[in-house]
């Protein structure tokens, strides 16, 4: 991906700000940055913490470019690493323009009671915890946002009604917007209420950009998706995918290397699988994204490597973006 710069056009009337994407882990916060976007920018898997960086994805609406930052959910951290991307989260909404809460509807309509909902189940319940633990976040820092009710199907308006109400009742949120990441229903809503509360002033990305991430990076997170998405029964979260090499042959193609890293020793045999055969559909998976995205042909070499101490690898930080000391 390109670097940002200063469009030569005449842009005296043009908009740009940064829209930080906090929530709940699961609350749909990717998925809602690739509808916005209008293409994948952000990995989205049915494990909760998939996101452990932040990710820029590039929407334009009229005259505004609307930059969000894709951010790790907000929980109670227990690791090195949980801590950095619970503080890395921090900071993206803190540097942001326009702050957007993620909630799960669905989620939070169970945990909370509301009538009609049925019995919460412990994911509910941990995901209501994690949402009041933003919201002390917020409060503590005096920081607004606008809330948006995510994953609506099938809920009622008046029901959408009372659980807006009940937030807005926290005292940090100034306007609510309900919406479906996965259908796109509200979507264009919010983006077009986004696009006209932004600061005035230059783009700072061409107008062709989706993404401010190295593609070396955004490989490494396309194969982890397809790594979690294949094995997320089997696997806890203690994997990494590093991308060792990246280089365009003389053909035009590209030739990616990839380290998968475990922890333990026998993890190694869940990810390559009988034969080979989880290990080349995660790789074969995750190159036909590629060539997708990038448009050229693509040479995917994995390798599966016992790392335990990858986690405590201030390298793995660094790559990521993230802070060690945290």
């Amino acid at each position: 991906m390109t670097s940002p710069i200063q469009t030569p056009k005449d842009q005296s009337h043009r908009k740009c700000g940064f829209v930080a994407l906090i929530g709940a882990p699961n609350a749909g916060k990717s998925t809602l940055v690739n509808a916005m976007v209008g293409s994948k920018v952000s990995i989205v898997t049915q494990k909760v913490q998939t996101t452990r960086f932040p990710i820029r994805g590039i929407g334009i609406v009229g005259d505004s470019q609307l930059v969000f930052v894709d951010t790790p959910g907000f929980f109670q951290p227990k690791s090195r690493l949980e801590r950095a991307m619970v503080a890395s989260a921090f900071n993206s909404w803190r540097d942001g323009d326009q702050v957007v809460v993620v909630v799960d509807a669905q989620a939070l309509s169970h945990s909370i009671g509301c009538e009609g909902a049925s019995t919460p189940s412990p994911a509910d319940k941990k995901a209501k915890i994690d949402l009041e633990h933003l919201i002390a976040s917020l409060k503590s820092h005096d920081q607004k946002a606008i809330l948006a009710l995510n994953k609506i199907d099938g809920l009622k308006r008046d029901f959408l009604f009372s659980l807006s109400q009940y937030l807005f009742d926290q005292g940090c949120f100034t306007e609510a917007f309900f919406i479906s990441a996965n259908t796109g229903s509200g979507v264009d809503d919010l983006m077009n209420r986004l696009a006209q509360i932004i600061p005035d002033g230059p783009w700072l990305y061409p107008e062709d950009q989706i993404a401010d991430a190295p593609m070396r990076l955004l490989a490494a997170e396309i194969t982890r998706e397809k790594l979690f998405l294949r094995v997320h029964d089997e696997l806890p979260y203690a994997a990494s995918v590093n991308t060792t090499a990246y280089e365009t042959r003389p053909d035009l193609s590209i030739r990616i290397t990839q380290d998968i890293l475990v922890e333990r020793e026998g993890q190694k045999g869940i990810i390559i699988g009988h034969k080979g055969q989880t290990l080349k559909w995660i790789g074969q998976k995750a190159r036909e994204e590629l060539e997708t995205m990038i448009g050229v042909k693509i040479h995917l070499i994995l390798q599966v490597k016992f790392a335990p101490n990858w986690s405590e690898d201030k390298s793995t930080y660094h790559q990521y973006g993230l802070d060690f000391e945290v």
